[in-house]
């Protein structure tokens, strides 16, 4: 399993501490500094069965910068939106985590963590 996290915040550090409490073998991506290609966000999106609208912290600075609100949101509109992802990898909403069974979830809940564990 593989945990994306910005070690700035306090849901991917709560993240770390349940997967350390549970002894789970992860291994931690700063995705930041190790920013995810737009093809490797193409693929958490299939494993997390989301868009990248749904991943998108459009209350970043920079979402308002390009204006994000105002995109659409549809399938026409997915590469830009991706684009911008990986282009902009603090609007990636974190933590993520890729389970073993090949989903992934958003995990900025101990519920989320755990149903991550439980794959």
């Amino acid at each position: 399993m593989e945990i994306w996290i910005n070690p700035a915040c306090s849901k991917c550090r709560s993240a770390l501490t349940l997967l350390d409490a549970e002894g789970a073998d992860y291994t931690v991506r700063r995705y930041l500094e190790d920013v995810p290609s737009e093809d490797e966000i193409r693929a958490v999106l299939g494993r997390l069965g989301l868009e990248p609208w749904d991943i998108t912290r459009t209350g970043e600075a920079v979402a308002k910068e390009l204006g994000l609100k105002e995109w659409a949101r549809d399938a026409g509109s997915r590469d830009r939106w991706i684009a911008a992802l990986a282009a902009h990898p603090k609007l990636i909403q974190r933590p993520i985590i890729t389970a073993d069974d090949g989903t992934a979830v958003v995990a900025r809940t101990d519920e989320a963590v755990r149903d991550a564990l439980s794959r």
